[in-house]
Parts: structure tokens; C-alpha cells; sequence
């Protein structure tokens, strides 16, 4: 009889494959036989058979096109991908027998993995080796004029670093390493576990090698064996023309060192610009406020103006009006890569005088009867 997998899983035909994953997730552990009287094992391999079919691509668009001939399809050489593992019931059959122990591995089946991790209770495998030190975060506050043109600055920070007493092997001067006792030199611990499937072997990491299969013979005496110790360190950064604020720098093996000679982690740098008491920031482009009097705007002049690279003149034409943008090309922030500079865009505002002297009364409504001629 013809099945209808996505009612089985219990999702739409146009379910992404994230819903079916989770869908799958659902059911598998509602049903699988391990979780005693709520699981199912004939509903546990259906549902299994179900989503090997609708989380592989190529297997799902061939099931929508077969559709309810999907089973006829299959016998007559119509749907490929199989490869004679179908509706996991060899699975479920090889583990029936209680008295064996099958060291199974998962990792080759693709998206099953960690849907079998997750029903028995562990990862299966980890790898073995030392440990890769942690990341490191940290902001950097730097000035505008920093962050416009680029900068070396210097950070100290307080992490792990490599032990100068064993220098980062982790015994005392003079010992060697041995033998992990509690491994046996494999680095793994294998543990077992019965399930109504049959034995497992799980395998992980030796918590007192941590993978490595060896220990100290003497722990250095001030790392106690991790080959590392806190301190503080002094680290160089390079601070980019052009960054801007909240911008990231990633400083790769600056981060912890890894334990026992593993490598270092990686640091990351928060850049923090300083505001600008006359500038502001508009992408590369930096804006500035130029105040002027309402005679230098009706007669005009050449006005000193502040840049990054220290003043220059500025041409104000007569008749200028409140709110009028100038541009000075090449005066603004260098672009990242060394692909020019932006522009200073100065905004011209015009100050009405609010206290005016007599004569300044006078000269204005002198000013004003001489318009109106």
C-alpha cells in the first residue's frame, strides 16, 4: 500500500526542511522503542522511513513526482538513492540481539546524527587532540582623528598565556610525560549501554588526559599541569584609516592559549570612536556647522574653517543663505583600503544678532529704507 509521507510526519507538501526536521525530531522521540511505554516501533520505523525520503532532496522532488506510485516507482528502478537501507528495519533487526555489542558509528548519516545523539543521551565520537584556547573580546576606545586616518594602539589584557615555568607542556623541569592510567594511552573512555536495540558503545574524551592519552609524569608546580597560568600581556593593534564605530578587528591566535600547547584562541577587538567636538560622521564624509554673522552672509568673505588637516580658507559669495551646503573635496575620512577620502560638507548657518546696539539699529533701518526705494 502506497504511504503518504508527509501525513506521517505530519506536514504540509510544502513544508520547509526545517519543519520536517523538526516534525522528525518529534515523533522520533515520542516513538522510538528505548523510551518504554510511549514508544512504538512499528510507528518508530515508518517515521524514520518517512523522513529519509522528505529530507533528501533529490529523493523528495522523485516521491511528488511519482506520488501515490511512489512504491511501483521504486521496484522498477524509477527512484535511486537508497543504496538497499530503506525503512531502517535492518537497523532496528542487527540490534535485537541483546548479548552483542555493536560499536556503531552515526557520523555518516548525514542529518541523523544528531537525532540519534540526542535519543542516546551523548555525542558518540569526540575528537581527540588538545584544546583550542577561548576567544577573547574587548572594546579599544580610539579618537576620531584615530579612526579617520588610522593608528597602532596598545592593549594590555589579562588572559592565559604559556606557563615560563614548563613552558606550556605542563610538568616540572627535568619530568616527562606518561601514560594516561585511566585510558590505557587512547586519549577515549568506552561506555556501554543497553537498549531494547541491543548494547551501545559510546566513546568520549578521557577527562584526565583530555584526548591526548598522556599526563604529566610531575605537574609544573605552577600551572598544576594545564601548561597555562593568568597574566597580563601587552598586544599591538592596527587600527585601519577608515573604521568606524562598533567595527570589529580580529586578531587571530591573540585570543587564550590553548591548554597544553593547543593553539590560541582568537581576539576580538570592539573599535569605540570618540565623538568630535566640531565634526560629525556621515559615512566617510565628516559634517561641520559654520557659524556666520548676517553681514558676512549678505556681503560675504573668506572664513577660516576647521579640517582634519587644519584650517583653511573658505569662500562665503555674497547673498548666502542659512542652511547652504560647501564642500570641501578630499578633506574628509580615508576610505578603507586606500581608495581616496571622503568630502567635509560644511553647513553654512546664518546668526541673527539677538542684542543690537543703537547705532547697529540705526545702521539697519538706514539699510532697510534704502531696499524699500
Amino acid at each position: 500500500m502506497s504511504k503518504d509521507y508527509y501525513e506521517i510526519l505530519g506536514v504540509s507538501r510544502g513544508a520547509s526542511d526545517q519543519e520536517i526536521k523538526r516534525a522528525y525530531r518529534k515523533l522520533a522521540h515520542k516513538c522510538h522503542p528505548d523510551m518504554g511505554q510511549g514508544g512504538d516501533e512499528a510507528k518508530f520505523k515508518e517515521v524514520n522511513e518517512a523522513y529519509q525520503v522528505l529530507s533528501d532532496k533529490e529523493k523528495r522532488t522523485q516521491y511528488d513526482q511519482f506520488g501515490q506510485t511512489f512504491e511501483q516507482a521504486q521496484t522498477q528502478g524509477g527512484f535511486h538513492g537508497f543504496n538497499g537501507f530503506r525503512d531502517f528495519s535492518s537497523f532496528t533487526d542487527a540490534f535485537k540481539n541483546g548479548q552483542r555489542t555493536y560499536n556503531f558509528d552515526f557520523s555518516n548519516l548525514g542529518g541523523f546524527n544528531d537525532i540519534f545523539s540526542d535519543i542516546f543521551g551523548t555525542r558518540t565520537r569526540r575528537e581527540q587532540g588538545v584544546m583550542r584556547g577561548s576567544d577573547i573580546e574587548t572594546n579599544l576606545s580610539v579618537s576620531f582623528k584615530e579612526a579617520a586616518f588610522g593608528a597602532t594602539k596598545e592593549i594590555r589584557l589579562y588572559k592565559r598565556i604559556v606557563c615560563d615555568r614548563c613552558k606550556g607542556e605542563g610538568y616540572e623541569p627535568g619530568s616527562k610525560m606518561k601514560t594516561c592510567p585511566k585510558c590505557k594511552g587512547q586519549g577515549q573512555i568506552e561506555h556501554t549501554r543497553r537498549t531494547i536495540l541491543g548494547t551501545f558503545a559510546q566513546v568520549s574524551t578521557c577527562s584526565e588526559c583530555r584526548g591526548q592519552g598522556k599526563v604529566p609524569e610531575k605537574r609544573c608546580k605552577k600551572c598544576g599541569g594545564d601548561g597555562r597560568v593568568r597574566d597580563y600581556q601587552k598586544i599591538k593593534v592596527k587600527i585601519p584609516a577608515g573604521i568606524d564605530n562598533g567595527q570589529i578587528i580580529k586578531l587571530s591566535d591573540q585570543g587564550e592559549v590553548g591548554e597544553r600547547g593547543g593553539p590560541s584562541g582568537d581576539l576580538y577587538v570592539i573599535i569605540q570612536v570618540q565623538s568630535h567636538r566640531n565634526f560629525e560622521r556621515e559615512g566617510f564624509n565628516i559634517k561641520y556647522e559654520l557659524p556666520i554673522s548676517f553681514t558676512q552672509a549678505a556681503l560675504g568673505d573668506k572664513i577660516e574653517t576647521p579640517t582634519l588637516d587644519g584650517n583653511v580658507k573658505l569662500k562665503i559669495p555674497a547673498g548666502t543663505e542659512s542652511g547652504r551646503i560647501f564642500r570641501l573635496k578630499g578633506k574628509g575620512i580615508l576610505i578603507l583600503h586606500g581608495r581616496g577620502r571622503g568630502d567635509e560638507l560644511v553647513q553654512v548657518k546664518v546668526i541673527t544678532p539677538t542684542r543690537l546696539s543703537k547705532k547697529e539699529k540705526e545702521l539697519l533701518e538706514e539699510l532697510e529704507n534704502e531696499r524699500k526705494k
